[in-house]
């Protein structure tokens, strides 16, 4: 006869069998879009995995489309995943003429996954893509921004004021509904709108994700811009510790005060 104490830790086992595989079958998805083939996830995809985020990584412009973007690409269905992450591009979230094969359909997948309450964390371009599809605007800015530099924030606890790493040359003018928490004085840096969020810099950058950047067509736009890409990259390697803690405390906060996924 097997005894009241066997039994107690035979279904004390099983209940717990049960809750492991509950949680790896409700484990949440994430879907990152890569625009180009050189938009890694970077500390983002670091910061989802410690939350127990299934990654997935879909590219629209592959390599070989590289010098001609304006490709066909068909969206995933937004219903499959819990978080949207738009990456980057080295395009512009205004160009039709250049991208707007994809680029329409993109803007018109990003608010429809919005309106459907779908959290969105956009990412430069991402973000940019953001402001236009609710009904704001993207256009070439002032000046470009490259490099690392510091912000001014509303909201400590959600975006610190860097330094986060900058690579853009436009800027957005958000809708009206959407609220800006940070800001420098050539540009605005980030918006929350309802569950998602858009950010103007980098949070996803480390030093591995610089050097391809640099190696396709970065190290002329640094230059170009009167810096030295050697130097960025040493101080980007640098930097990588404390980018690294800023980025998870970013990814952290947004998950649990604005996307409300933890």
């Amino acid at each position: 006869m097997v005894s009241n104490d066997i039994w107690i830790i035979l279904a004390s086992s099983l209940e717990n069998d049960l809750l492991n595989r509950k949680v790896m079958k409700e484990a949440m998805k994430a879907l990152f879009i890569q625009h180009d083939h050189v938009s890694p996830t970077g500390w983002v995809g670091e910061a989802l995995k410690r939350h127990g985020f299934e990654i997935t990584e879909v590219l629209v412009v592959p390599e070989a489309s590289f010098g001609t973007p304006n490709i066909n690409f068909e969206f995933p269905d937004f219903n499959d995943f819990d978080l949207l992450v738009p990456l980057g591009a080295p395009w512009g979230a205004w160009d039709d003429v250049c991208i707007g094969n994809w680029l329409q359909p993109e803007l018109d997948w990003v608010r429809k996954a919005i309106e459907a309450d779908k959290p969105v964390f956009g990412i430069c371009f991402g973000g940019q893509l953001m402001a236009r599809a609710l009904g704001g605007s993207v256009a070439p800015g002032p000046k470009g921004e490259i490099g690392w530099t510091n912000i001014w924030s509303d909201d400590l606890d959600l975006v610190s004021n860097g330094p986060w790493f900058q690579f853009h040359y436009d800027s957005w003018q958000l809708p009206l509904e959407a609220k800006e928490i940070a800001r420098n004085p050539v540009s605005s840096q980030a918006f929350t709108y309802g569950r998602s969020m858009g950010v103007q810099f980098h949070p996803e950058l480390n030093a591995a994700v610089l050097k391809g950047w640099l190696d396709w067509g970065g190290l002329r736009s640094v230059g170009e811009d009167g810096q030295d890409p050697e130097i960025m990259m040493q101080q980007t390697i640098a930097e990588d510790p404390a980018s690294k803690d800023r980025t998870f405390h970013l990814v952290d906060n947004y998950l649990s005060k604005i996307a409300e996924l933890i």
